[in-house]
């Protein structure tokens, strides 16, 4: 028997109370998207309040360059604070918001969003809660980007991203969006870390072959 959206809400989100569960999940409807979906960009209204289900949805801002940088992610059970503030405002979005792996999330249409917001406190703390700690986060992406070196903070990136594995599958260009630097950047710096042998290249991949030299590296910040 497959499972209700309230049900689905109470596994990504079990500390919401029951009776707000059961009051966005009766005004909501289930999406489901793939891999590197595009859910929404700059100038693009907000139409959804959306809390994913399953999966992850990365939020980036890209400079007039092109050159792009990763500012926070959404997780199960949590909510999108750009998302949250357009709906408030009525402003466009200034940031892309792309699936990372399969994403099921409960959408919310934006009338209902406001109507819970004017009229459920519990609701309201859910929507603006996520104010203060989004915050915190910017502030330390904006701290990384003008004090800290970047090969310092790739090899902080890897270890992190590392988490035990030795291996990491992912590309340059992405991990330069996740840095907020160019690709040309992050393969140069590589190849001195490759050189030192700190990690292994491969295509689609970095080896993660000292990663404690990779630590005591990125302590120098």
């Amino acid at each position: 028997m497959s499972e209700t959206l309230e049900q689905s809400l109470a596994r990504a989100a079990p500390d919401l109370p029951p009776a707000l569960r059961a009051a966005i999940a009766a005004r909501s409807r289930r999406v489901r998207v793939g891999d590197g979906y595009r859910l929404f960009g700059p100038g693009d209204r907000s139409e959804n309040f959306l809390i994913p289900l399953s999966g992850t949805v990365r939020v980036e801002h890209m400079g007039p360059g092109g050159r792009s940088v990763v500012l926070y992610r959404v997780a199960v059970g949590e909510s999108c604070v750009m998302t949250t503030s357009c709906l408030l405002s009525g402003a466009d979005y200034a940031a892309y918001g792309y699936a990372e792996g399969d994403v099921e999330a409960l959408a919310l249409p934006a009338r209902a969003f406001r109507d819970l917001v004017e009229q459920d406190p519990a609701f309201r703390s859910l929507a603006l809660g996520v104010f203060s700690q989004r915050i915190i986060e910017l502030v330390d992406v904006i701290d990384e980007l003008l004090l800290h070196r970047v090969d310092l903070r790739l090899a902080g990136w890897l270890v992190e991203r590392g988490g035990g594995e030795a291996t990491i599958g992912i590309t340059h260009q992405a991990i330069a969006a996740e840095l907020g630097t160019a690709r040309e950047v992050v393969s140069r710096i590589l190849k001195e870390f490759e050189r030192r042998g700190w990690v292994g290249l491969n295509r689609g991949e970095i080896r993660l072959l000292d990663p404690d030299a990779l630590g005591r590296f990125a302590a120098n910040r």
